[in-house]
């Protein structure tokens, strides 16, 4: 098969997940990422633990879409994450999913 059909079929798959995360943004609090996923929930409690040389942090997520292209099923109740890399977590307002004016339906 060629490499083409791969490429055509990975890209596709990539257009589709952006499109349900455009969808799906709005009902969702927070935006966390990590080295290795990229998700969405309403609640997130993030916790470091110092162990005699390191840290690394324990994130627990609840009511989560997680961003990932061969998952079957994106929507998950819970989530735990350990990790020792960079957590970025970001709290979504209403406002961030507005349309301006010229671009309202119906206005």
């Amino acid at each position: 098969m060629d490499d083409d059909v791969f490429d055509d079929f990975d890209r596709e798959l990539e257009l589709a997940l952006y499109r349900e995360y455009r969808d799906v943004v709005g009902q969702f609090q927070y935006v966390i990422e990590t080295e290795r996923r990229f998700y969405l929930a309403n609640e997130v409690n993030v916790v470091r633990h110092d162990t005699e040389h390191d840290f690394y942090f324990e994130l627990t997520m609840k009511d989560v879409w997680v961003w990932d292209i061969y998952r079957a099923d994106r929507f998950v109740t819970s989530v735990r994450v350990l990790t020792f890399k960079d957590v970025n977590i970001e709290e979504l307002s209403p406002r961030d999913f507005e349309l301006p004016e010229d671009l309202s339906l119906g206005k």
